[in-house]
């Protein structure tokens, strides 16, 4: 069920992320950091650009794979296809995103746009999106938890995204905030593995707690 949210801002706080990460300082004097940087990292590493930095960190590990591939399974089904809901969504896994005029380069974990402004027309084979989605989801790990309250968070609140998700898998908590003027208001805290939970944007059929946390184990 849902803890107390009063509106605040999506801040980092005194998160530190321990483990892995690379971060490239663009030179001020010579270049940012372009989708060239990206294209010449290495395949096994993540590469995102922002504020004209290059950040390279592995790829998400086993619990982080599988609540990413589940929750975003349950919500193709229900919102994409419309096989077991209402549909009228595109729901994407991992999409490159280049945003802005100096465009920042970043991958969350999932995203989606409603169906009238969805960027994914069959004829166009590019690698990437111009068009912000209406909700983006990104799942902590410990690598990527400053980046992406920090640094990210803040890029899809300037490009207008109306919902964003921060689930935390380790924490077993999930953040719902939603685009309120020029800032982002915390619609709830939601966590537990009793209930489903209906979340906006996508409230209409509630997700399983399974899909973030996996399945219990039955003791015998």
């Amino acid at each position: 069920m849902a803890r107390e949210g009063r509106e605040l801002m999506r801040s980092g706080g005194d998160l530190e992320a321990k483990g892995y990460v690379r971060r490239v300082m663009a030179d001020p004097v010579r270049r940012r950091a372009t989708y060239e940087d990206v294209l010449a990292a290495p395949e096994n590493l993540v590469a995102q650009v922002i504020d004209g930095e290059l950040h390279l960190h592995p790829r998400p590990r086993r619990r982080h794979l599988r609540a990413a591939s589940t929750v975003g399974g349950f919500l193709s089904g229900a919102f994409d296809s419309g096989v077991s809901g209402p549909g009228g969504w595109g729901v994407l896994h991992e999409p490159e995103l280049h945003l802005g005029s100096e465009p920042d380069i970043v991958v969350p974990d999932l995203a989606a746009w409603r169906e009238d402004r969805y960027p994914g027309d069959v004829d166009d084979d590019s690698p990437f999106f111009t068009v912000a989605p209406d909700w983006i989801c990104e799942l902590l790990s410990e690598s990527t938890a400053r980046l992406d309250r920090m640094k990210k968070v803040p890029i899809y609140a300037r490009e207008k995204v109306r919902h964003v998700w921060i689930v935390d898998p380790r924490d077993r908590t999930i953040e719902v905030f939603r685009l309120e003027g020029a800032g982002d208001a915390l619609v709830g805290t939601f966590g537990g593995e009793d209930e489903a939970f209906a979340l906006e944007p996508f409230d209409a059929v509630p997700i399983p707690p399974h899909c973030f946390w996996g399945r219990r184990t039955s003791k015998t």
